[in-house]
């Protein structure tokens, strides 16, 4: 039987295991080639964890967030690319991607504006900035909708073929 931890700062690997009630015993047995020792070598990050391991990890926890944990906050390429992401209920992903729609469909008449010549003048800069901001809130908004999506799945609520 497994100790339960005390450590402060837990790697979000570790602290989804534990709110599943696994030990690394335990979380072993459902990881296909992984042993405790592994376990915890990844979750106090004296290892360097592989993509297939999160992969593993997130199906087998069923937590999808962990892919999107690993490519925002570890992955070399993904790290200031992709948007970190939180679980968010159905009604506010909706609201927040309309509210950047609409947002976005007030730009429409100064993005044409600005790309009419194709170069960004100095004077544009400004409004520019302000469309690409409103861009990526709703770039987070569309990623966090894929995870609502891939969470419903991985609980059972959604049938995956159905998307």
């Amino acid at each position: 039987m497994g100790r339960k931890s005390t450590k402060e700062n837990k790697s979000i690997y570790q602290t989804t295991r534990e709110e599943l009630g696994l030990t690394r015993e335990k979380a072993a047995e459902i990881l296909p080639g992984f042993s405790p020792e592994r376990i915890e070598k990844i979750e106090n990050e004296r290892v360097q964890i592989r993509p297939e391991d999160v992969k593993m990890m997130a199906e087998a926890y069923k937590a999808p967030g962990l892919c999107n944990y690993y490519c925002s906050q570890e992955c070399p390429i993904g790290r200031g690319r992709t948007p970190r992401v939180e679980s968010k209920n159905l009604v506010q992903i909706v609201v927040e991607t309309l509210n950047g729609i609409n947002r976005l469909s007030q730009y429409k008449d100064r993005m044409l504006e600005i790309a009419e010549d194709g170069a960004l003048s100095a004077d544009e800069y400004e409004d520019f900035g302000e469309i690409k901001e409103t861009l990526d809130k709703l770039q987070v908004s569309v990623s966090t909708m894929q995870l609502w999506l891939e969470e419903q799945m991985a609980k059972g609520e959604l049938d995956a073929d159905s998307f």
